[in-house]
């Protein structure tokens, strides 16, 4: 990108503006190389992975050419690029501390089953999937282990079964939301013990 212009003055706030409204490259590329190390090291206040940092500065520079034309002439460049790194910062921290949390709790609730080594070989849990399917009609659990375990389209199940793909829908379905209601309370340990290829057989 070639430089911009010897008399571009970075703290004109107003030409600056101005100038990445009309798309102007250089103006934005100058902006980009004067703030990028300063937003950074904002950023490290709240983020210390030098790699989340420099994520979020770039998201935040890519959200100011992006929107250039909706930019305001007589807003402030500095505070709003320090701003806009600020906020992403706290979200991106909200949303750490949520799984933080969350995973606490999966932990604490579970609490006596997770001194049982049976539950992180997977025999109990595994056990309890088991028994919620022999649960299911008949012909739910029929159509649902056809596509969840033999990986048989609708269309095939269909064919096999002689009913339309509307029933075989229906059924898988009906099985789907059955499963989830009896094993609702154990679905998040499902998912640590058997990890998300597991979970595809409740969604």
């Amino acid at each position: 990108m070639p430089q911009p212009p010897i008399s571009f003055d970075i703290n004109n706030n107003k030409s600056i503006i101005t100038a990445l409204r009309a798309g102007d490259e250089n103006v934005f590329d100058a902006v980009y190389r004067y703030y990028f190390r300063r937003l950074c090291a904002f950023c490290s206040q709240y983020v210390y992975e030098q790699e989340e940092i420099e994520e979020i500065v770039q998201e935040t520079m890519m959200w100011l050419w992006e929107n250039r034309s909706s930019l305001l002439p007589e807003l402030t460049l500095k505070t709003l690029l320090f701003t806009i790194v600020k906020n992403k910062a706290l979200n991106r921290l909200s949303h750490f501390e949520i799984k933080r949390r969350v995973h606490q709790e999966i932990i604490e609730k579970y609490e006596g089953e997770f001194d049982n080594p049976d539950f992180y070989l997977g025999n109990e849990l595994f056990r309890l999937y088991e028994e919620a399917l022999r649960q299911l009609p008949k012909e739910c659990r029929e159509a649902y282990e056809m596509n969840r375990n033999q990986h048989l389209t609708h269309k095939e199940i269909a064919e096999k079964l002689k009913v339309s793909p509307q029933t075989v829908n229906y059924r898988i379905g009906q099985a789907l939301k059955l499963l989830r209601v009896a094993l609702k309370d154990y679905l998040p340990l499902f998912l640590l013990c058997f990890g998300p290829d597991f979970m595809k057989k409740f969604y």
